[in-house]
């Protein structure tokens, strides 16, 4: 009785409970946020919180942001102190593979266990809801009359996925993309309020961060990157209907402590994947514009290894590496 007792309580340590044929389900997750509030992250993480607990795939979800270093503080925290964080997953994004080569912090994502790839979300750009420019073309045109003139707010370090993605927009279009007038910020939500205060003109952000606020009235989305119009954003236009082939997703995903128990990673990735049958996370990747993209395990390594060699390409062509 005490050998079942002492069991029960380090499991309960853990945040898991054992099931039957061995598997594991898993009580309770402390996400880290490597930003701020109101940034793709920060909607990902308790999106994806909010999914798994009204579905009952997961008893409670606690969220804790911490923002510093392109996103490398909480990298660093969750490998200095991976003996202690089994319970904790940490999301991220693109920008980890970016800013692994540009050399802002010394980790890259085979430092970490790697869980699962979860969503994709398009990249768009945004103006306030009475700023003049209506579409792409009224912001190319201000852009070749004066680049200096056009300040883009994103929610990322200089040379980041938004200035990227600004950059890849401008180039595509024929315009000389690195003299482009960034605005880094370290979270969506801060560079949000540099577009809202008139401190920016446009902002290049996540869809699922501007798909809420353009439903308020609160800003109007000139151009998406994906290949074609949405089924959640039906009246967002893509760059490429108005003749700029720039096609650009942003996965998000999921990553463990090195070092973590392979039995504790393999019932995170399950979870992960379970979720996404649910009407709870339909709720939510809906009300986001999010694209299904599950990659567990190995998959989602193979993935980031293809994209970490062509955004290395891009960035040397564009002058950010």
């Amino acid at each position: 009785m005490k050998k079942l007792f002492a069991g029960a309580f380090a499991l309960a340590l853990s945040g898991t409970a054992a099931l039957a044929g061995g598997h594991q389900q898993i009580d309770s997750i402390h996400f880290l946020i490597p930003g701020g509030a109101g940034g793709g992250w920060d909607g990902t993480a308790r999106g994806t919180g909010e999914a798994l607990t009204k579905s009952g795939l997961v008893g409670s979800a606690t969220f804790e942001n911490m923002s510093g270093g392109g996103g490398g503080k909480a990298i660093g925290y969750l490998i200095e102190n991976a003996g202690s964080s089994s319970g904790t997953l940490m999301v991220n994004s693109t920008p980890i593979v970016i800013r692994s080569l540009q050399g802002v912090f010394d980790y890259n994502f085979t430092d970490l266990t790697m869980i699962a790839g979860t969503i994709g979300d398009y990249a768009a750009l945004v103006v306030g809801k009475d700023s003049s420019v209506q579409n792409f073309a009224d912001l190319l045109a201000i852009y070749n009359n004066d680049p200096a003139e056009l300040a883009i707010a994103g929610g990322s370090v200089a040379g980041g996925m938004d200035h990227l993605v600004a950059a890849l927009a401008f180039k595509r279009a024929g315009a000389d993309a690195t003299q482009v007038n960034y605005l880094p910020f370290d979270a969506g939500g801060e560079a949000l309020a540099a577009l809202l205060s008139g401190e920016a003109d446009a902002l290049s952000t996540g869809l699922g961060e501007a798909i809420e606020l353009a439903k308020q009235g609160e800003v109007r989305i000139i151009g998406v990157t994906a290949p074609e119009r949405l089924a959640d954003a039906p009246d967002v236009p893509t760059l490429k209907e108005q003749g700029v082939d720039a096609q650009f997703v942003n996965w998000r995903g999921f990553f463990a402590a090195p070092g973590l128990d392979a039995d504790m990673a393999a019932a995170y990735t399950k979870v992960l994947g379970d979720v996404q049958g649910t009407d709870e996370w339909e709720a939510v990747r809906a009300r986001n514009g999010w694209v299904n993209i599950y990659n567990p395990g190995a998959d989602f390594t193979a993935f980031l290894q293809k994209q970490e060699a062509e955004i290395k390409e891009l960035m040397t062509e564009l002058g950010f590496l």
